[in-house]
């Protein structure tokens, strides 16, 4: 999730085989191929305005034959979109299919998420709200003062 909070779109796509599948928001966003998932990550997250933080945890991982294997991550995520002055909170579980390569790397299959909630904010409805650092509108450094 590191690469796509930080917008690293190729680096997102060597981590997909050619033909993988995602299905976000329960199956809401459906996307076949390496080339259409990246299109949308870059289509929706690329703006320097979309902050994003994502965090997985608590992995299952079953290995279900020599070169297969599947996973199931918790999920939870904030997005502050500064364009349009939002935040966005939810918590979600990630199903994963993983396929071993002939190079020996693993690479994902199949993805996709089913949200356990998801909320909205206006962030002009937060007296004293601001943003003080953005990886690109500051180059990560706080404006606060020590």
């Amino acid at each position: 999730m590191r690469c796509l909070d930080q917008k690293r779109f190729d680096e997102i796509g060597a981590l997909f085989t050619d033909d993988a599948v995602a299905a976000y928001s329960g199956g809401k966003y459906e996307y076949h191929g390496r080339d259409e998932i990246v299109g949308f990550l870059k289509r929706t997250m690329s703006a320097e305005t979309f902050l994003s933080t994502h965090r997985v945890h608590q992995p299952e991982i079953d290995i279900v034959g020599p070169s297969r294997a599947t996973g199931t991550w918790a999920m939870d995520d904030v997005v502050v979109e500064t364009a349009w002055q939002i935040t966005i909170r939810g918590s979600a579980f990630y199903e994963d299919e993983y396929e071993k390569a002939d190079d020996g790397r693993w690479r994902i299959n199949r993805t996709g998420y089913k949200r356990t909630y998801e909320e909205i904010q206006p962030r002009g409805e937060v007296a004293g709200l601001r943003l003080t650092a953005s990886w690109w509108a500051t180059d990560g450094r706080s404006e606060l003062e020590a």
